[in-house]
């Protein structure tokens, strides 16, 4: 996994000496697809009469980079939202509904974390922005999420998840529901030049600059409807009550700073916790030419866990996210991503990422590979051990309906999981999880 990152490493430095004239050559290749025309430098500032939606967080970028909070992802990024221009406003609305019936450990029967129910994980995101004036952008988003009625308060089964709580338990081979609001978030950024912006953002709650865009955000992952196991070790505080960012772009980086409130949400998913910013983490991220995104990241986090308010987290985390055209209306998304806890002698787990989504207009497959450190204490086992955990994912879709600007979708999808041996007389050996599911999304917004 190490020489991997490596060499998607190497891979977007190489890339770098070519940004410049790859974007020349885009501006004035029209018969490329609208997605893939790179945005920097041109004039944004009309579009069929209107203001055009530039990226939330300069006006001299384009929207495709937009991620989740202040996080970039690829300008080559297809974008499946509804978008509207009202005056000097401009609004974008984008969201996933999935409809499934799920199974885990389904071969091994009264086993650990074997659990079959029909589940329906979903979100929904508005945003909204304006120019002030001629180099200033204000940009208000809102995301609300149902999980806590469509999942319950103990959330999805999903093995070897752990993280949060429900009735003062820990939840062990479970994925949480998120909050009912699950972000509501103000920004401002004021271009000093075409290459400079400075940006300020609010979130309560809000996403710190930490870790890759999180996983439903990301085109890489946007079929699966699963939860990342690595979820806690890189980009669980994509929901947080209180947050603050300054950042500062130059160019194709930007580098961020966050305080922020280290405790997760608690059970209660429909109020709003008490922000505390006890918090801070700070970003750098890198666009070395519209394929690629590059980010590096460290935190310190305080008391995350209510169940456990003495332990303390320093998360490190890095990742590459790659998106290229596989034909007219085709992409492939790809995301390499590491993320490190650290936590006390006990408590010091790597995770890994590796997914994958070939997407094309009316169909997808795509797949997700995760390594992942699980301690004693996470799956409440007596022995004072980290235990390692693989999981290996794989899906298809296939577009089924159209009505107006919604997709539906269905699909399949199954994994695998290899654990230690020493977890074989708990779980079973080889464990195996499938689904099927109904999805409801927006179509490709067409530029």
């Amino acid at each position: 996994m190490k020489n991997l990152l490596i060499t998607a490493l190497l891979s977007g430095l190489s890339v770098t000496s070519y940004a410049q004239h790859e974007h020349h050559q885009m501006q004035a290749d029209t018969t490329k697809p609208d997605h893939e025309m790179s945005h920097e430098g041109m004039n944004h500032e009309h579009h069929e009469g209107h203001p055009s939606m530039t990226h939330s967080y300069s006006l001299s970028l384009p929207m495709n980079r937009n991620g989740s909070g202040t996080g970039w992802q690829p300008d080559a990024t297809p974008l499946y939202a509804w978008m509207k221009h009202q005056s000097k406003w401009m609004y974008m609305v984008h969201g996933s509904v999935f409809l499934r019936y799920t199974g885990q450990n389904i071969n091994n029967p009264g086993k650990r974390g074997q659990a079959s129910r029909l589940s329906a994980p979903n979100w929904v995101m508005g945003m909204a922005q304006r120019p002030v004036g001629k180099n200033g952008l204000f940009t208000a988003s809102l995301m609300v999420s149902l999980d806590r009625l469509t999942e319950g308060g103990g959330g999805y089964p999903l093995l070897y998840q752990t993280g949060e709580s429900w009735k003062g338990s820990p939840l062990i081979d479970r994925q949480h529901p998120h909050d009912l609001i699950s972000g509501l978030t103000v920004g401002y950024t004021q271009r000093l030049s075409a290459k400079v912006d400075i940006s300020g953002y609010v979130g309560y709650p809000g996403e710190p600059a930490l870790g890759p865009v999180a996983f439903m955000h990301r085109f890489s992952s946007m079929n699966n409807p699963d939860a990342t196991l690595s979820h806690h070790w890189q980009d669980a505080t994509h929901i947080t009550f209180g947050v603050a960012t300054l950042g500062v772009r130059i160019g194709q980086v930007k580098l961020e700073g966050s305080s922020f409130t280290g405790r997760e949400p608690n059970e209660n998913r429909y109020n709003f916790d008490k922000p505390r910013f006890d918090s801070y983490s700070y970003r750098v991220s890198w666009n070395p030419s519209m394929h690629w995104s590059l980010q590096a990241s460290r935190a310190y986090i305080h008391s995350p866990e209510g169940l456990h308010p003495e332990e303390n987290v320093n998360r490190t985390t890095a990742s590459v996210q790659h998106v290229i055209p596989a034909g007219k209306k085709s992409w492939v998304a790809s995301t390499v991503s590491w993320g490190y806890n650290q936590s006390g002698d006990h408590h010091n787990e790597h995770s890994a990422l590796v997914e994958s989504n070939w997407q094309h207009e009316t169909w997808a497959v795509y797949g997700r590979y995760e390594f992942v450190q699980k301690s004693a204490e996470e799956l409440v086992l007596p022995t004072p051990l980290i235990y390692n955990v693989n999981a290996l994912s794989l899906g298809y879709n296939h577009q089924v309906a159209q009505m107006g600007k919604l997709w539906l979708v269905a699909g399949v999808q199954g994994t695998v999981f290899l654990q230690d041996k020493a977890l074989n007389s708990l779980y079973g050996s080889t464990p195996l999880a499938g689904q099927v599911y109904l999805r409801l999304m927006p179509t490709r917004l067409k530029m």
